[in-house]
This record gives structure tokens, sequence and C-alpha cells, in this order.
């Protein structure tokens, strides 16, 4: 089926209009006026909607409900900013509306949702479904796979993710909406993060094991259930094996960094500083600049634009099918901790 016409300007409706909405995807929306329009604005509550629109799109139309703008039919594209307790639902009312989405990470709360939302995606191939894609790593990633295919390392054996904060270390500081279950579900810290960059450069992860705990379990008299720390044992397609190492109450913890072992040699990835390091046998690491050629910016915003609009254009990636490839890692985490057992990834 040919994809859905859309003229310019591509009238969007945006359903949560929080901060990484209006840091890190607004200002790019606003630089497309030619492409775009921002027309209908749902947020927590109609005060906070109508606060937004004044602020920062006028033009548009504050709504009392996140459903008005998934219906709406001045709407052609629901922008999805919510947190992923509402993933589901605002994406498959948007599309049973003929509506293009583009949906904040983490894909959902678990892969019960995930699925729903893929399944809806393909029940109408004409509309454009994308996810946001980490920011983690996004530029050198492609230089790394580069390395990687080079056999600049030789073979990879295994490798070490280290991903650590002190967010959650202050126990007076109430529930973080990522702490709790109801909002987030499965989601715990970094996790479906960076499985989403592994995936990238080392391929599917095929099986876990898990183990966890809650730091700090009251937070105001809410109990916590999501981990404030968590270690996953993992198994790559390739043969691979990874220790990654999550925590939100790691006092004075190493930076986000991922280092790959192979048969000749090492590939560092530095997330906070986005450097690239390789050593060889008997030398030490030495930073590589990334290549012109290979580095990515962020340009998430456009691709969805110009792949709505242009039928030619690529689809956006990540893409459904890359959000359940990682939503299965995350459910199986969890199956793993609850458990206590290793967990294939199917």
């Amino acid at each position: 089926m040919s994809q859905k016409i859309v003229q310019k300007p591509l009238r969007i409706g945006i359903i949560g209009a929080g901060g990484i909405v209006k840091q890190r995807h607004l200002p790019a929306l606003l630089k497309m006026q030619d492409e775009v329009r921002i027309v209908a604005v749902a947020n927590q509550t109609t005060g906070s909607a109508q606060r937004f629109v004044q602020q920062h799109v006028p033009g548009a139309r504050a709504l009392d409900k996140w459903e008005q703008v998934a219906s709406d039919d001045e709407v052609d594209a629901v922008w999805v900013g919510a947190t992923p307790w509402l993933h589901k639902d605002a994406t498959i009312m948007a599309l049973n509306h003929g509506k293009h989405v583009f949906c904040q990470a983490r894909m959902a709360r678990d892969l019960s949702e995930a699925g729903q939302m893929w399944e809806a995606s393909l029940r109408y191939p004409e509309l454009v479904t994308a996810l946001c894609p980490a920011p983690h790593g996004m530029t050198g990633g492609e230089y790394v796979k580069q390395l990687l295919a080079d056999k600049a390392i030789g073979d990879p054996i295994h490798c070490v993710l280290n991903s650590f904060n002190d967010a959650w270390l202050d126990p007076n500081k109430p529930p973080h909406w990522r702490q709790r279950v109801d909002v987030s579900g499965l989601q715990v810290l970094t996790l479906g993060i960076y499985v989403e960059v592994l995936h990238r450069w080392l391929g599917d992860i095929v099986q876990v094991q898990a183990d966890g705990g809650v730091a700090i379990p009251d937070r105001g008299g809410y109990e916590v259930e999501v981990p404030d720390y968590l270690n996953v044992l993992c198994q790559f397609r390739s043969g691979v094996r990874g220790a990654l190492m999550f925590s939100g109450v790691a006092s004075h913890g190493r930076s986000d960094e991922l280092s790959i072992f192979g048969t000749e040699g090492t590939l560092v990835y530095d997330f906070a500083n986005e450097r690239v390091l390789l050593g060889k046998p008997g030398k030490p690491l030495e930073e590589l600049p990334i290549p012109s050629e290979h580095r990515r910016e962020w340009t998430v915003e456009k691709d969805f634009v110009n792949a709505v609009l242009d039928p030619e254009a690529p689809r956006p990636k990540p893409d459904f099918v890359e959000g359940m490839r990682y939503m299965r890692v995350v459910q199986s985490v969890a199956l793993a901790q609850d458990s206590g057992e290793a967990q294939r990834v199917c």
C-alpha cells in the first residue's frame, strides 16, 4: 500500500509537552517553518497545555484531553511526548484515526504494550511510525560499527558497560516518574537505551541473567519497586558476552562508558564526551578522531518530517520493529531478576 500523502505544512499535534519536548524536539520543529505547523497541544492539565501554547506556539489550540489531539481532523501527525504509560493508547488511537506517529522513547511499559503498538503499525503501513532514538553514542556510533567491521580489535569476545549516577541517592527526594511502575513499567534506569545502542553495534542480545535491588524503597510513603541498581549478564547472538551495570545510587560512579574487548585489542566508547578510543596489545588506549563521513548529528525531527512529506524518503529509525527488539530484552531482564534464572530473549 502506498504512503498516505500529506501536503505542506505538516500539521502536528503534541500529546505530552514536557521537558523533553521543550528542550529537544520543539526547537528543531520550530526551525522548519515551511514544513511544519504545530496546531494542537494536550498536556497533563489544560492549564499546562495553555501555558505551553502561549509561550511557544501561540497559533496552536490547547486541548483538554489527549484523545482530542489523536482524533483531530486538523492533525496530520501526532507527536507523543508523554511518559511511557500513555504511549500505547495514544499511538494506537492516533493510527486508528489516520495519523502518522512519532513516539518518545522508551517504547512502552512492557512487551505486551509494545507488541500492541507494533501490531497497530502493521495494520497501517501507509502511515509513518517512529520512535525517538537514544542520543547516546549517536555522534560516533557509525564509526564504531565500521571499526568493528574492519576487525580493528579482531573478533569481539566480551564487553563491559558502566552507566552510573547518583540521581536517586537522596532518600528525601520524592519518587521520580522513572521509579514509578505505573508510569515507566519495566523500564529500569538506562537499560533500554543501552540495549538499543548495543543492538546497533553488536547485534541482538539473546540471553540474559539479572540481579538488582532497591536501595531506598520508601519515597515519602510511596513504595519503590523499580531497581535503583541493576547488573545484567548477557549473550549476543554472535557469541559475545556482556556485563552491563546500571545505578542511580552510585556516588562518584564512573562516567557512562562501553569497553569492547577483542582478540586483537580493545575499543572504548566514552558516552559522556562522545570519544572513541582504541588500544592494541602492549599499547595504551589512544583516542581516534571521528571521521566526518561517519559523524552523525541529531536530525531526528527532520528525518520524521521528511519521511511523512516525501514517500520516497527513508523511513526514520528506530522503527517499531527495533523498539520490539529492545523491549524483548527489557522484558527478559525483568523475568530474569524475578526468577533468579537465565532467560532466553524471544
